[in-house]
């Protein structure tokens, strides 16, 4: 059987799992009662057939993403409504190929490549999050793309490529870091150690490629769509309060108080357990650009004032990647740890089970159930962290 884990099966298994899975949500769509396709879908639709009428896409209520998205959609429009659907499974798809690829030229065998990167391509929460019709594939594939050409020294291509991923979402600007440590005189410029410079041409054109890209779309958003866009794409996130019960331990004590200006500072508040978890991961973890993004994004989830299902997906792209150096076991201690990630969710959807369809009241459930998934999160990360075998992006010639 082990002739037939190879990159190609994996890859073609993937595609085939997906294909599947986008049919069988369309017959689901139309003969039963709960919806495969996620309410997030029917936003993107809506907003790209307002785009399509030479309207703003903010004129449907709760789109809160960057306009160029709802033009890539528009073909929902005028070819199909399942393209972006098509769309969304075709980008991960070509994260999938990125991670084969990665794997590779870091001396990755073919059978081996092949079991890591079934932890993506044959992961049915990530063909599941999708197929249903939510758009972070698109951002996946931009920053795995991203950091592919880093590790190729295609400087400028990489940084142009993380302009995009931070336009398309702006979470991604958490990478600058890492991506700031990594790009130093000696491991990636070959200078020698007297030559050490914190400001450098490479970091420099980093920033230069990258921030023109970002300006470049931001302003032509904001020329056609003015202060909506600022205010909708980016600032809307810094403020936001979800009254919705979601995965963060958050949750709880914003809805008590949403209605008061109190909900407010506790969102900001939550931010700073946030950045400095965040921070000093990149900074600790920098010269490994890949696992340094993957604890980044971890933590940066587990913290959020808001978690849901599809931000698992910004750094289960990772996971491929950087669990070749880990230690512990993958069908062993790897097991346990998605066991107990596993289960704090199932516990969480329980009680929102009651709560939704049997009308029960389990709020303080909920908000334990969230507790226990930021704990275990963060001891799941520290798992992680102490056996962990770091592997420099870039290594002194």
């Amino acid at each position: 059987m082990q002739h037939l884990l190879t990159t190609r099966n994996v890859f073609v298994g993937g595609l085939l799992l997906r294909i599947g899975m986008l049919f069988f949500g369309l017959w689901q769509d139309t003969h039963m009662t709960v919806k495969y396709t996620d309410i997030d879908y029917s936003v993107f639709t809506d907003a790209a057939r307002y785009v399509w009428d030479g309207q703003s896409p903010y004129q449907r209520s709760t789109y809160r993403y960057t306009p160029l998205l709802a033009w890539l959609l528009t073909p929902n429009i005028w070819l199909h409504p399942t393209f972006g659907k098509w769309l969304f499974v075709f980008c991960d798809c070509v994260v999938g190929a990125l991670i084969i690829r990665i794997l590779k030229t870091r001396g990755t065998s073919d059978q081996k490549a092949a079991s890591y990167a079934a932890l993506w391509l044959l992961n049915p929460q990530v063909a599941t999050i999708s197929t249903r019709g939510s758009a972070e594939s698109v951002v996946c594939a931009a920053v795995m793309a991203s950091l592919y050409a880093f590790q190729q020294h295609s400087l400028a291509v990489a940084s142009a490529l993380f302009g995009l991923s931070v336009h398309l979402k702006i979470y991604p600007i958490i990478y600058a870091l890492p991506l700031l440590v990594a790009l130093d005189s000696v491991s990636y410029g070959g200078a020698s150690v007297s030559q050490t410079r914190l400001i450098n041409i490479h970091r420099v054109k980093f920033f230069v490629f990258s921030a023109s890209v970002f300006l470049l779309l931001s302003a032509l958003m904001y020329a056609i769509y003015g202060q909506e866009f600022v205010q909708e794409t980016y600032l809307y996130h810094v403020t936001r309060k979800d009254h919705r019960h979601n995965y963060s331990m958050w949750y709880l004590p914003i809805y008590l108080e949403f209605q008061s200006k109190s909900s407010v500072f506790m969102g900001l508040m939550s931010f700073l357990p946030q950045a400095m978890s965040v921070s000093t991961i990149g900074l600790a973890f920098g010269k490994d650009v890949y696992f340094a993004a993957f604890a980044q994004t971890f933590a940066f989830v587990t913290y959020n004032k808001v978690c849901t299902s599809q931000y698992f997906m910004w750094y289960i792209c990772f996971l491929p990647v950087i669990w070749p150096y880990n230690t512990q076991k993958l069908l062993f201690k790897g097991a346990i740890l998605l066991a107990i990630w596993l289960g704090t969710q199932a516990l969480y959807l329980q009680q929102a089970y009651r709560l939704e369809f049997l009308g029960e009241n389990t709020f303080s459930h909920l908000w334990l159930a969230g507790l226990a998934i930021f704990v275990s999160n963060n001891w799941i990360l520290q798992q992680i962290v102490k056996s962990q075998q770091i592997k420099p992006l870039f290594v002194a010639k």
